[in-house]
C-alpha cells in the first residue's frame, strides 16, 4: 500500500518527516475546524492568524507528535487553545463588551446563525458575561468540549491535563455558567449550542 490511510494522522505526520509536503493533508482536514473555533473565541479578525500559526507550530513540532495517537485533532486544538490563551485579554474584553452591549464582532458570528435572533442575543449577552468570568483554564475546557466537540480524553490530550482535571474544570465551569445565567443545565447547554452555531 502506498501512502498512509486517510484516517490515520499519525501516519501522515510520520511520512511528513521525509516528505514535508504530506503535512498539507492535516491542514486540509482540520484548518476549517480550527478557524471556526478561533473565530468563535476571538472573532473573524484573529482567526486567520490563529489558524496559520497553529499549523506552522504543528509543522515545526511534528517530530514531537506522539504517533501512538491516531488523530492529530486534539493536538491541533491544544496548540490553537495556547495561541488563543495569549489573546486572553482580548477574548475577555470581547466577551465583556458583548455582555454589556450585546454587539461585538464575536457576537455577530454567533447570532447570524441563530434561529431566534432576539432571544439568542439575550442568551449570548448573558452567556458572554458568564464565559468572561471564568478562568482561562476553565473556559478552554468548556469551549473545547462545547464548541470543538472534543471528548474529555481529547481535551486532556489537547491541554496536557489528566482527565480528572478536565472533568473537575468542566464541572466547575458549568456550575459557574449555570449560576450566572440563573438557569437549569438545559438552558446552559442550549445557550452554548446556539453560540456554537447549531440551529
Amino acid at each position: 500500500m502506498t501512502g498512509p490511510p486517510r484516517d490515520d494522522d499519525a501516519a501522515v505526520i510520520s511520512q511528513s518527516l521525509e516528505q514535508p509536503e504530506m503535512f498539507a493533508l492535516l491542514y486540509d482536514r482540520y484548518a476549517a475546524d480550527i478557524h471556526r473555533y478561533a473565530a468563535r473565541r476571538l472573532g473573524e479578525g484573529a482567526a486567520d492568524d490563529i489558524t496559520a500559526d497553529t499549523f506552522l507550530i504543528a509543522f515545526r513540532a511534528r517530530t514531537r507528535f506522539d504517533t501512538g495517537r491516531e488523530s492529530a485533532r486534539p493536538w491541533l486544538y491544544g496548540i490553537a487553545a495556547n495561541l488563543i490563551g495569549k489573546h486572553r485579554r482580548a477574548e475577555v474584553r470581547g466577551l465583556r463588551a458583548l455582555a454589556r452591549t450585546g454587539t461585538d464582532l464575536v457576537a455577530e458570528s454567533w447570532t447570524e446563525r441563530a434561529d431566534h435572533r432576539v432571544s439568542a442575543q439575550a442568551a449570548h449577552t448573558e452567556l458572554a458575561g458568564a464565559l468572561a468570568a471564568l478562568s482561562a483554564g476553565d473556559r478552554h475546557v468548556l469551549l473545547l468540549i462545547a464548541w470543538a466537540d472534543l471528548s474529555y480524553q481529547e481535551v486532556a490530550d489537547a491541554l496536557s491535563l489528566p482527565v480528572g482535571t478536565v472533568r473537575s474544570r468542566l464541572n466547575r465551569a458549568r456550575r459557574k455558567v449555570r449560576t450566572a445565567l440563573g438557569a437549569d443545565p438545559t438552558v446552559v447547554t442550549d445557550s452554548l449550542e446556539a453560540a456554537h452555531g447549531h440551529g
